[in-house]
Protein backbone atom coordinates (compact mmCIF):
# COMPACT_ATOMS: atom_id res chain seq x y z
CA UNK A 1 0.00 0.00 0.00
CA UNK A 2 1.61 3.37 -1.30
CA UNK A 3 -0.59 5.39 1.62
CA UNK A 4 1.53 3.52 4.71
CA UNK A 5 4.91 5.47 3.54
CA UNK A 6 2.73 8.70 4.10
CA UNK A 7 3.25 8.54 7.66
CA UNK A 8 6.84 9.10 8.44
CA UNK A 9 6.93 8.89 12.23
CA UNK A 10 4.65 9.75 15.62
CA UNK A 11 5.11 13.05 17.42
CA UNK A 12 5.33 12.87 21.33
CA UNK A 13 6.03 16.16 23.08
CA UNK A 14 4.14 17.28 26.41
CA UNK A 15 1.50 18.91 24.34
CA UNK A 16 0.68 15.51 22.20
CA UNK A 17 1.17 13.73 25.52
CA UNK A 18 -2.17 15.39 26.70
CA UNK A 19 -4.27 14.98 23.70
CA UNK A 20 -3.34 11.20 24.04
CA UNK A 21 -5.79 11.17 26.89
CA UNK A 22 -8.65 12.47 24.79
CA UNK A 23 -7.55 9.53 22.18
CA UNK A 24 -5.50 12.16 20.16
CA UNK A 25 -2.64 11.08 18.62
CA UNK A 26 -0.20 12.83 16.39
CA UNK A 27 2.26 12.03 13.07
CA UNK A 28 4.51 13.51 11.42
CA UNK A 29 3.55 13.21 7.81
CA UNK A 30 5.00 13.57 4.36
CA UNK A 31 4.30 17.33 2.72
CA UNK A 32 1.88 15.72 -0.02
CA UNK A 33 -0.30 13.34 2.35
CA UNK A 34 -4.11 13.84 2.43
CA UNK A 35 -6.37 12.88 5.34
CA UNK A 36 -8.00 10.38 3.83
CA UNK A 37 -4.33 8.52 3.35
CA UNK A 38 -3.54 9.51 6.78
CA UNK A 39 -6.73 8.05 7.91
CA UNK A 40 -6.12 4.76 6.01
CA UNK A 41 -2.37 4.70 7.24
CA UNK A 42 -3.31 4.49 11.15
CA UNK A 43 -6.48 2.03 10.63
CA UNK A 44 -3.68 -0.31 8.83
CA UNK A 45 -1.09 -0.36 10.85
CA UNK A 46 -2.35 0.15 13.86
CA UNK A 47 -5.77 -1.59 13.57
CA UNK A 48 -8.19 1.00 14.69
CA UNK A 49 -11.24 2.91 13.57
CA UNK A 50 -10.68 6.62 13.33
CA UNK A 51 -12.91 9.64 13.65
CA UNK A 52 -11.03 12.28 12.20
CA UNK A 53 -8.41 13.67 11.01
CA UNK A 54 -6.78 16.91 11.24
CA UNK A 55 -3.80 18.37 9.41
CA UNK A 56 -1.09 21.62 10.66
CA UNK A 57 1.52 22.90 9.17
CA UNK A 58 4.96 24.13 10.53
CA UNK A 59 6.71 26.57 8.80
CA UNK A 60 10.30 26.51 8.80
CA UNK A 61 12.05 28.70 10.90
CA UNK A 62 15.63 30.44 10.80
CA UNK A 63 17.79 31.01 14.23
CA UNK A 64 21.32 31.78 15.15
CA UNK A 65 23.47 28.88 16.50
CA UNK A 66 26.88 29.03 18.00
CA UNK A 67 26.94 32.41 19.85
CA UNK A 68 25.02 33.93 16.71
CA UNK A 69 27.29 33.55 13.74
CA UNK A 70 25.70 30.57 12.23
CA UNK A 71 22.43 30.71 10.75
CA UNK A 72 20.41 27.85 10.10
CA UNK A 73 16.99 26.52 9.30
CA UNK A 74 14.05 24.32 10.44
CA UNK A 75 12.34 22.30 7.70
CA UNK A 76 8.81 22.72 7.01
CA UNK A 77 6.52 20.19 9.04
CA UNK A 78 3.23 18.76 8.12
CA UNK A 79 1.31 16.91 11.32
CA UNK A 80 -1.63 14.99 11.54
CA UNK A 81 -3.57 15.04 14.44
CA UNK A 82 -5.66 11.81 14.19
CA UNK A 83 -8.71 11.02 16.83
CA UNK A 84 -10.02 7.74 17.40
CA UNK A 85 -13.42 6.38 17.75
CA UNK A 86 -14.89 5.49 21.35
CA UNK A 87 -12.23 6.10 23.28
CA UNK A 88 -9.79 3.48 21.98
CA UNK A 89 -5.83 3.62 22.53
CA UNK A 90 -2.75 2.93 20.69
CA UNK A 91 0.67 2.90 21.62
CA UNK A 92 1.94 5.19 18.40
CA UNK A 93 5.55 4.22 18.91
CA UNK A 94 4.84 0.30 18.13
CA UNK A 95 2.68 -1.44 15.13
CA UNK A 96 -0.11 -3.62 15.47
CA UNK A 97 0.68 -7.04 16.44
CA UNK A 98 0.05 -9.25 13.46
CA UNK A 99 1.87 -6.40 10.89
CA UNK A 100 5.21 -7.70 13.40
CA UNK A 101 4.86 -11.50 13.71
CA UNK A 102 4.24 -11.13 9.68
CA UNK A 103 7.72 -9.34 9.37
CA UNK A 104 9.26 -12.06 11.88
CA UNK A 105 8.14 -15.13 10.10
CA UNK A 106 9.49 -13.53 7.21
CA UNK A 107 13.06 -13.13 8.96
CA UNK A 108 12.71 -16.70 9.92
CA UNK A 109 12.17 -17.43 6.46
CA UNK A 110 14.79 -15.21 4.59
CA UNK A 111 17.51 -16.72 7.50
CA UNK A 112 16.73 -20.42 7.26
CA UNK A 113 16.67 -20.53 3.05
CA UNK A 114 20.67 -19.30 3.09
CA UNK A 115 23.09 -21.58 1.56
CA UNK A 116 26.08 -22.78 3.61
CA UNK A 117 29.70 -23.18 2.09
CA UNK A 118 32.03 -25.34 3.41
CA UNK A 119 35.63 -25.21 2.17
Amino acid sequence: MKHLAKIIKSYVTEKTSNLQGKGQYTFVVSKDATKTEVKDAVEFLYGVAVKAVRMQIAPPKRRLVGRGRVLTKRALMKKAIVTLKDGKTIDPLKLKDSKSTKSAKADTKKSTTKKTTTK
